[in-house]
């Protein structure tokens, strides 16, 4: 990692990590492997499209586009509504993972980023293993 850019700028700013967030959710959508957490969203994915994008904005060292809408994320609070385990964990974590992979970051980032996410995402677990 380059200490000397922001993660954000090392995504490639908004335009690339829209693309991230927007092929993370097309790949959620549409594929067989990731039934459980798409069983989780609602049907029109636009506003976790954008949420998502605006959380990682911040959360990258991007513009605080989430913070300055919705406030503190307090992300497992806002995540315990949903039946979230094993399974979940890892079709979140098998799609995003997938797109990163098809990403064109460079591949620290990239390894940097799967770190992050999987830390993320059996953080939001709220429910005993499978």
């Amino acid at each position: 990692m380059n200490e000397l850019n922001s993660l954000y700028d090392l995504i490639g700013g908004e335009v690339n990590l829209r693309a991230l967030v927007d092929r993370f959710y097309d790949i959620m959508d549409s594929s067989p492997e990731a039934k459980n957490v798409r069983a989780l969203h609602a049907q029109s994915l636009s506003q976790s499209r954008e949420k998502l994008f605006m959380f990682l904005s911040g959360w990258s060292g991007g513009p605080s586009l989430y913070i300055e809408k919705y406030g503190h994320p307090r992300l497992r609070q806002r995540h315990m509504p949903f039946s979230i385990g094993e399974v979940e964990r890892d079709q979140w974590l098998w799609c995003m993972n997938k797109a990163l992979d098809e990403s064109k970051l460079l591949p620290s980032v990239t390894e940097h980023l799967k770190t992050r996410f999987t830390e993320m995402a059996d953080f939001m677990r709220n429910k005993g293993n499978a």
